[in-house]
């Protein structure tokens, strides 16, 4: 007899086994599917971060780089301008191409604003504001009526504190993109405009 109930008790957990299995299954299954469905969601997230980073990083790097070769560019055309005021020697020509410089630098910084992180931003108001008041000066020299400090030779002052802030500006781009800093940037800066 007991071994009339042990065929019983085994039939019924093997009944009841595979009753439970065809219920589990799809349950266990569904939990795993569900599980791979979430992990293959993270990974797609985090490398679509990555390739925000990376688009940011390089819409930055192209900004920053149009930044640097404008700034110079106007820079050296300002400073070429109150060199032509200083000598008398100022002619339509000259007017446009300081002009067609400021404009030039105005789209860049621009375009440069949309993308800079806090603190290059900062930087590129303080450049910007300073620019604009060094143009305003030169300006009123050549039209004969300058500032009570605006002398031709008060005014070249300027372009020393135009390139020291134009230091602290590349420094705050350079580390908003990650590059190390190798040394004075007035050094970096005096040997690449040789």
């Amino acid at each position: 007899m007991e071994s009339t109930y042990i065929g019983l008790a085994v039939a019924v957990v093997g009944v009841a086994g595979t009753l439970m299995a065809s219920v589990l299954s799809p349950r266990l299954l569904a939990r795993i599917q569900s599980e791979q469905f979430t992990r293959e969601q993270r990974a797609a997230e985090a490398q679509w971060l990555r390739e925000q980073q990376v688009a940011g990083l390089a819409r930055r790097r192209e900004a920053y780089a149009n930044v640097n070769a404008s700034f110079r560019r106007y820079r050296t055309h300002l400073l070429n301008f109150l060199w032509t005021v200083h000598k008398g020697a100022v002619t339509e020509a000259a007017r446009e191409v300081i002009e067609e410089a400021r404009r030039d630098h105005h789209s860049v910084f621009a375009a440069a604003q949309i993308v800079a992180s806090a603190r290059v931003l900062a930087e590129l108001n303080t450049m910007t504001r300073t620019l604009s008041e060094t143009y305003r000066r030169i300006m009123c020299l050549e039209e004969g009526d300058p500032d009570p400090d605006g002398s031709f030779e008060e005014l070249k002052g300027d372009f020393t504190r135009l390139w020291d802030q134009w230091e602290e500006m590349l420094g705050a781009m350079r580390a908003d993109l990650g590059v190390e800093e190798s040394g004075s940037g007035r050094a970096d800066a005096a040997s690449s405009a040789s």
